[in-house]
Order: C-alpha cells, then structure tokens, then sequence
C-alpha cells in the first residue's frame, strides 16, 4: 500500500518538527509493546496488567461494541507503568460498533477484503468526522495516553472512488491532522500513532493553503507509527514484496526523524518470531511477534 514515490532524504530536515513526544519519559523509554484488540481474559485487563510491557494497545471497548473499558481499568494500566493506547479506525467502520447505523449509507464504500463485517468509508466527508471525534473524545474521557489509528490505507484500497489516488492521500493527512489538533487541543500530551501508511510521512505533496509539504504536516501530527508485517506476514510469510521493503524503509526514516516506531510481525514459528525481534530491532524499531487475530497476550518479549 504505497504511493510508490517516498522522498526519505527529505525526513532529515523535519526533525525539528518531531519533538511533540520529548516530554515524557515514559514514552522516550518504551522499549516493548502488546497489542490485543480482542478475547480479555475474563473481559478484564488484569493480565495485561501484570506484564511487563511499556506500552498496550486495546480497543475501547473490551466486546468491541459499546463495553467500554471504563477510566478505573485504564487506571490499572497506568499505574502499572504502561503507556496505554485506544485502538480504533479513522477509515473504515465494523458493523458491530455503536456508531454503525449512524454513519449514512452513503458514506459506505464497500467491504474491506477479507473482513466482510467492515467497510471502508469516505472519511473526507465532514459527516464522518463526529465518528472520529467521539473516538478521539472517548479515548480522553477514559484516560488513554493516546490513540492508535488504523485504516489509514483506506486511502489507497478505498473502490469505485471518483476522487483521485493523490487526492486521498492528501485528505487522509488533514482528517489525521485535524484529529491530532482536536485532541491535543483537549490533552496536549496526548499521544497520536497511526498504523501503516508511512509512506504519508516521507511523500512530498504540497498543502496549497499552507504552502508546506502534507509530510511536513503529518509528521509533525503525529507521535510514532505503528507498522504490521516489518518482516512476516501473516502464517510465517516473509514479507518480501516491493511494498514490504518500501515500508519498511519510509518507516525506518520515521525513526530516524525521532518517532517511536511500533513494529508487528505475525509469526508463529520460534525461528520467525526471534529474527522478527532481532531484525526490528537492528532498525530501532520495538517489537512484537503476536498472532493476526490479535486475541491474545504474548507470552514472551521476544528477550532471546
């Protein structure tokens, strides 16, 4: 899922906009990560509590409807010592989430391959943003430290679109600047980590309003990254592709221009997950083995 042009030299001159994370050790510090997005044990957070991980990344909500984890649970997490990130989508929608029968028919553009409960949405639409903005709102009100973003790829998968591919990534970069501003208006150190796409950080297309390259506007949006299959894909596959490499070259750039790169492999084989360890960590990136499913804590830190 690339734009297939990155322009990474051109990262070396927007470190100066990437300090917004510089403020807290915790996050300086983090070094390991969980992410489970489903299957609490006991519809709880008490195992994930007594891990040692620096960071977890949950869903709002622990059925993925509307059982919010409430502001006490996420207490918990804090008081353990974790970064505690929100799980949700800013590109696309599951049906069985609260905000489902809200969302115009309309704004639905088609199922997401190989999830058929989704559906990618036109998240440009101004209609949309009060989805996110609950999101980003909730995520503050339970005391999450920041939100993790997924379905940027929206932009580049979205079918049957009359606007065009560059369009779409540009209108991907405001709807996550503007929710960056939003809450950081509300939290200023709140946190704001999208998944995938790091392509939109190190691609130059220019902001008309602003005069200033989308990149330099994200980048500056935007406290780390979070990027799926660094080295395996799902079921122990390498990730070999073209697009595999591209990303994790635009992601080690993100790195390099001061962020916290969040990396997942999906891997079940003990060879895979110590080299999915060894090689992320050789880019700087922290890593994780863990299942697609993501229904489960992981058993080891990959400290091989």
């Amino acid at each position: 899922m690339s734009l297939r042009t990155p322009i990474l030299a051109a990262l070396a001159c927007l470190v100066v906009a990437s300090s917004a994370s510089g403020d807290d050790p915790r996050w300086d510090s983090v070094a390991s990560w969980a992410y489970q997005l489903n299957n609490y044990r006991d519809e709880r957070l008490d195992e994930l509590v007594a891990t040692d991980f620096d960071l977890a990344v949950i869903d709002l909500a622990r059925d993925g409807g509307d059982d919010f984890f409430t502001p006490g649970e996420i207490a918990s997490l804090r008081a353990a010592g974790k970064v505690v990130l929100a799980y949700f989508e800013i590109g696309a929608i599951e049906d069985y989430r609260p905000e489902w029968n809200a969302v115009p028919t309309e704004l639905k553009a088609g199922p997401v391959d190989g999830w058929p409960q989704e559906q990618y949405v036109k998240y440009w639409d101004e209609r949309w943003w009060p989805v996110v903005r609950g999101r980003v709102e909730r995520a503050l009100a339970a005391g999450f430290d920041g939100a993790y973003l997924d379905m940027l790829t929206t932009y580049d998968e979205i079918p049957d679109s009359d606007v065009d591919h560059e369009e779409r990534a540009r209108r991907m970069v405001d709807l996550v600047v503007r929710l960056s501003k939003h809450a950081k208006s509300k939290n200023p150190a709140f946190k704001i980590v999208p998944q995938n796409c790091p392509e939109l950080a190190t691609w130059s297309f220019w902001d008309p309003a602003s005069g200033k390259p989308h990149a330099k506007r994200y980048l500056a949006a935007i406290d780390g990254l979070g990027l799926e299959s660094v080295f395996f894909i799902a079921h122990d596959k390498p990730a070999e592709a073209a697009w595999c490499r591209e990303n994790r070259a635009n992601a080690a750039a993100i790195k390099q221009a001061g962020k916290l790169v969040l990396g997942v492999d999906y891997a079940k084989q003990p060879a895979n997950i110590a080299a999915a360890y060894r090689r992320q960590r050789e880019l700087g990136f922290v890593p994780l083995a863990s299942v697609r499913e993501l229904d489960r804590v992981p058993a080891a830190m990959g400290t091989e």
